[in-house]
């Protein structure tokens, strides 16, 4: 008799970002199965499917899911709201929301992302145990939503300066995980274009990353080399993401060019 079947739900990465760990991974908004292995045998601690900048509709999503599990690989989803309850039902470990704005939208999040229980009275996420997060019904029942309720991340990201003066307050919300400094969209509603490293966009990251720490709730953002995350980490953040695509371009333009290239994501 073979042995049973591997849990469609990869839940590892929960218990690591809560105990304090610091974690590294990447947006990846290419829709290739394959490039979703490599990362995994890369070694990242997680990777985040771009739905809200990449191509993947939601059929090819739930294959880069596989891929993932078939690695290893925690598997994030930044997608909009409209999407959140069949991402989750696809079995992602959690979620990345873009253009959180405030603390009303925050709980609306975490309630998606709950099922009613005792500690989640809060809890608005439908029940369905014919969904690959079940197992098709092979984990469904009482195990699956005390299971998804423990396991599942929803990481809430904070891009605007109206979000960032209250983003302690959207980190203090029940159910929310991480809160996730977008530093380009940031800049270019502070008004200054893509130039997510002028001074003042700077000084705003890492105050929000710092209010977040300082609450318990995870803080993360964009590091896209060694120097942002040890300056970031020094605010109290320990979720770093980088970019495949400028990963992999900076790769081959060092390949073409004999030189490292420099490229904005």
């Amino acid at each position: 008799m073979r042995t049973a079947a591997l849990h469609p739900l990869d839940l590892s990465l929960a218990p690591r970002l809560r105990a304090g760990a610091t974690l590294r991974g990447l947006f990846n908004g290419i829709p290739s199965p394959a490039l979703v292995e490599m990362c995994g045998h890369a070694g990242f601690d997680f990777v985040i499917l771009d739905n809200e900048h990449g191509s993947a509709d939601l059929q090819i999503t739930e294959h880069l899911l596989r891929a993932a599990r078939a690695v290893g690989l925690p598997a994030l989803v930044r997608c909009f709201e409209a999407d959140l309850p069949r991402v989750l039902d696809m079995g992602a470990a959690g979620v990345v929301v873009p253009m959180v704005q405030d603390v009303t939208q925050a709980q609306r999040l975490a309630a998606m992302t709950r099922y009613p229980a005792a500690d989640t009275p809060w809890g608005r996420r439908g029940s369905a145990f014919s969904t690959r997060a079940a197992g098709y019904g092979a984990f469904g029942g009482a195990a699956h939503t005390e299971r998804s309720n423990a396991g599942l991340l929803l990481v809430v990201m904070v891009e605007t300066p109206e979000a960032a003066a209250c983003a302690a307050d959207i980190a203090a919300v029940p159910g929310v995980d991480a809160v996730f400094v977008g530093p380009n969209d940031l800049a270019h509603a502070m008004g200054h274009g893509p130039r997510w490293q002028d001074g003042p966009v700077q000084q705003l990251i890492q105050r929000v990353l710092g209010d977040v720490a300082g609450t318990g709730c995870c803080a993360g953002t964009l590091a896209l080399t060694t120097a942002d995350e040890a300056r970031y980490a020094t605010c109290g953040a320990r979720l770093f993401a980088n970019v495949s695509t400028s990963l992999i371009t900076q790769a081959l333009q060092a390949a073409a060019h004999g030189v490292e290239a420099s490229i904005s994501y």
